[in-house]
């Protein structure tokens, strides 16, 4: 099964996220700001390595845009999908996440329709999730 991590300050959004993330069929993981996730991929074998993060902008230690340009500084994590899911709107923030390596943007509110589209857009979804 393909593994997620969910990256947000916020308990209930990891939550919520893993939720929809697990619906999808992805075995999730989460860390409530980029430190602390960037600190858990560090320790995970190559193999074990995500192949989607979701992260929030707004986060306490290490924010999502730096958590994005420190995740695409490092070859190791080349394959993983991020997505930035956050309440920032403006045109220009998300143009900063995409420059910054981000693979698409989620603005908050979201529903689990939304994630799975952007999924399916940047191929982060392949046959999961689909009904049988």
């Amino acid at each position: 099964m393909p593994k997620a991590l969910v990256v947000d300050d916020s308990k209930a959004i990891r939550i919520i996220l893993s939720e929809m993330l697990q619906n999808l069929g992805y075995v999730v993981s989460s860390a409530a700001n980029g430190r602390l996730a960037a600190e858990a991929l560090a320790c995970i074998p190559d193999a074990e390595i995500p192949e989607l993060s979701l992260v929030d902008w707004n986060m306490p230690d290490m924010n999502g845009i730096e958590f994005v340009r420190h995740v695409r500084s490092n070859s190791r994590y080349d394959h993983m999908r991020l997505v930035m899911v956050t309440t920032e709107t403006h045109p220009e923030q998300m143009k900063t996440a995409l420059s910054a390596g981000a693979n698409e943007y989620i603005m908050k509110p979201f529903t689990e329709e939304m994630i799975r589209e952007k999924l399916q857009l940047i191929g982060a979804l392949g046959n999961l999730g689909e009904p049988e």
